[in-house]
């Protein structure tokens, strides 16, 4: 009876150790190509597992539409996204810490393009034109751009002749302004040379940079015990500059984030 006993005894710890261990899954808004985003991951979910003490295992979803609706489904414990998709998923995910990158730091924005011979010089003689977007849900492609006219009292779907571009992609947007397809474009800033090889140079210009947005955000499920969730902050925020994790993801560092610092995405979603 004591040996039995005993055994139950064993059996249980290894079964809470087990419990323990559960892995957390990680992973990022699928911008990139499967090979480039395992690659910038990979160091992050290693250096987490050591940190927290629990094992974090990295995966990839198709699209955007599949990468919230594995967070919506509680299928993601970690989560690295731009500012829109974290407020879309933010009534499961809560954030932790925002991306520090380049100039901008934590915040990122747009910039309004056009070709040099357009007479467009300032944000309000867009009322009018026609202007492509990267796409209504771009973050860098359109949401800046919509609250800096916002803010010149311009609405870009009422006053402005608004096209999306083909596979939302910035270099599209560049293109087409090049060649005078449309008047304006609206693209991130850190894109503004990724169409160099397809432009004849000195074709597009800009006309003014645009309004700054809270940068990509690292958000765990709100379920999560708060001991992970201040271990993985933790974590994040003592990450040096040089390290494997950092320069995999191109980043300079993460700094401490709240919900409240994605609000101003919120109220630029609402008439979407």
């Amino acid at each position: 009876m004591k040996k039995i006993t005993f055994l139950t005894l064993i059996l249980i710890c290894v079964n809470c150790g087990l419990c323990q261990a559960k892995d957390l899954k990680l992973s990022m808004l699928p911008r990139y190509f499967p090979d480039k985003l395992t690659a910038m991951i990979t160091p992050l979910a290693a250096y987490l597992s050591k940190e927290v003490g629990v094992p974090v295992t990295p995966i990839l979803t198709e699209n955007f539409a599949a990468y919230e609706t594995k967070i919506m489904k509680g299928d993601i414990a970690i989560g690295y996204q731009n500012p829109l998709v974290y407020v879309n998923v933010s009534g499961r995910h809560e954030v932790l810490a925002t991306a520090v990158k380049g100039a901008g730091g934590d915040r990122f924005r747009g910039v309004v393009i056009t070709r040099p011979d357009s007479g467009i010089s300032r944000l309000m003689a867009l009322k009018g034109k026609k202007v492509m977007i990267v796409s209504k849900t771009s973050a860098g492609g359109f949401l800046s751009q919509k609250l800096a006219l916002k803010e010149n009292g311009l609405d870009v779907e009422r006053d402005c002749i608004v096209s999306v571009a083909a596979d939302n992609r910035q270099e599209n947007v560049i293109i087409s302004v090049s060649i005078g397809d449309v008047d304006a474009g609206f693209i991130r800033e850190s894109a503004l040379h990724k169409a160099d090889d397809y432009i004849m140079p000195g074709s597009v210009k800009v006309v003014e940079e645009t309004a700054w947005l809270p940068n990509w955000a690292l958000s765990v499920n709100k379920s999560m015990p708060q001991q992970q969730k201040d271990a993985i902050q933790g974590a994040l925020l003592k990450l040096e500059s040089d390290s494997t994790v950092l320069k995999a993801m191109n980043l300079k560092s993460f700094i401490a984030a709240s919900d409240s610092d994605y609000d101003v995405i919120r109220s630029l979603i609402e008439d979407i």
